[in-house]
């Protein structure tokens, strides 16, 4: 669930929770309204419960395991495992067992692991 809609939905059940229950409870409810109020606030708790132990969708998972051999060569780049652009990306990186990269020559680059570059 982004966190766009996290943030609706707690809104939404935060006033469903408060709203008409309080309106009806203000103005001496009588049975039937006292237990619509009580449904609607264990409503809202219940959707408020839910979207905060939601997963953000943006959170992603990387591995990289026995990639082998890159090589980069004339200004190339050789790269093996795990590759964050600018560090983007909020779960877990692992690299295990990369292999070798290598680089020849002037404005090349290599490396193993994880790029966050």
């Amino acid at each position: 669930m982004s966190r766009g809609w996290k943030i609706t939905i707690v809104a939404l059940a935060a006033v469903g929770i408060l709203s008409t229950p309080l309106f009806w409870l203000l103005d001496g409810p009588n049975t039937g309204q006292l237990a619509g109020a009580t449904v609607q606030a264990a409503a809202g708790i219940a959707a408020l419960v839910w979207a905060l132990l939601q997963h953000p969708a943006n959170i992603t998972d990387d591995s990289s395991t026995r990639t082998g051999r890159a090589r980069a060569t004339g200004g190339g780049r050789a790269f093996t495992g795990v590759k964050r652009t600018g560090g983007r990306g909020r779960g877990s990186a692992r690299a295990e067992e990369t292999g070798d990269a290598t680089a020849d020559g002037p404005g090349s680059s290599a490396s193993t692991g994880i790029d966050y570059s």
